[in-house]
C-alpha cells in the first residue's frame, strides 16, 4: 500500500484504512510536539512521527485493534528518534561535524528548558518528556521503557532535581533576571 497525498499536502482518504486518517490527525501534533522536546530539532521530531504513521499504517489492520494504537506509534516514534540520535553522535565522532543548532524566535523560557533538559541523561530527560508533555503515568512510561516503576519514579525525581537546579542558576546568571 502506498500514502497518497492531495495537492494540498494532506492525505488522500481514498485509498485509505478505515479511522486511520482521524487517528493520524488527532495524534501527530502532540507526538511531535514530544519528540521535539527529546529531539531538540522540530524538523528531526515530525520526522520520526512521520516514520511512526507510515508503519502504524502498513500494519493498520493489527494495530488499530490495540487498546491504545497511539502508544504503539508512540514507541515505534521513540525508538526511532533514539536512533537517529545514536547515529548522529557516531557520525560526529567519525567525522567532526557540527550540525548548526537555530530556532526560529524561541522564548528565554524555552531556550532555558531546552539547554537544561539537554544535560539530563537520556533515561531522565525521556521520562520527564513523557510524564509531563505526554501525561503518561508512571506505569505507562515503565512499560513503555521496559523499567521499573520505582527506577521511573528516580529519574523523575533526579531530573526534576537537575532541571530545578539548571534553571535556578540559568535565571541567576540571565542579565534579565528580576
Amino acid at each position: 500500500m502506498m500514502m497518497t497525498y492531495a495537492r494540498d499536502g494532506t492525505l488522500a482518504t481514498s485509498s485509505m484504512e478505515p479511522g486511520f486518517v482521524e487517528f493520524y490527525g488527532a495524534n501527530f501534533s502532540d507526538l511531535a510536539a514530544q519528540l521535539y522536546v527529546y529531539l531538540g530539532d522540530m524538523g528531526e521530531a515530525q520526522d520520526v512521527v512521520q516514520e511512526a504513521f507510515c508503519r502504524a499504517w502498513v500494519r493498520w489492520g493489527r494495530v488499530s485493534r490495540y487498546e491504545e494504537p497511539v502508544g504503539w506509534v508512540r514507541r515505534v516514534a521513540w525508538n526511532l528518534a533514539t536512533s537517529r540520535i545514536r547515529r548522529l553522535i557516531i557520525a560526529r565522532r567519525y567525522a567532526r561535524l557540527d550540525r548548526p543548532r537555530t530556532v526560529d524566535g524561541p522564548a528565554p523560557d524555552r531556550v532555558a528548558l531546552m539547554a537544561a533538559l539537554a544535560t539530563l541523561p537520556a533515561n531522565q530527560r525521556r521520562a520527564v518528556v513523557l510524564h509531563y508533555l505526554a501525561d503518561m503515568s508512571v506505569a505507562q512510561i515503565a512499560d513503555m521503557c521496559g523499567a521499573r516503576e520505582g527506577t521511573v519514579k528516580t529519574w523523575l525525581y533526579r531530573g526534576r532535581a537537575a532541571l530545578a537546579t539548571q534553571l535556578r542558576d540559568s535565571e541567576e546568571a540571565s542579565p534579565h533576571a528580576r
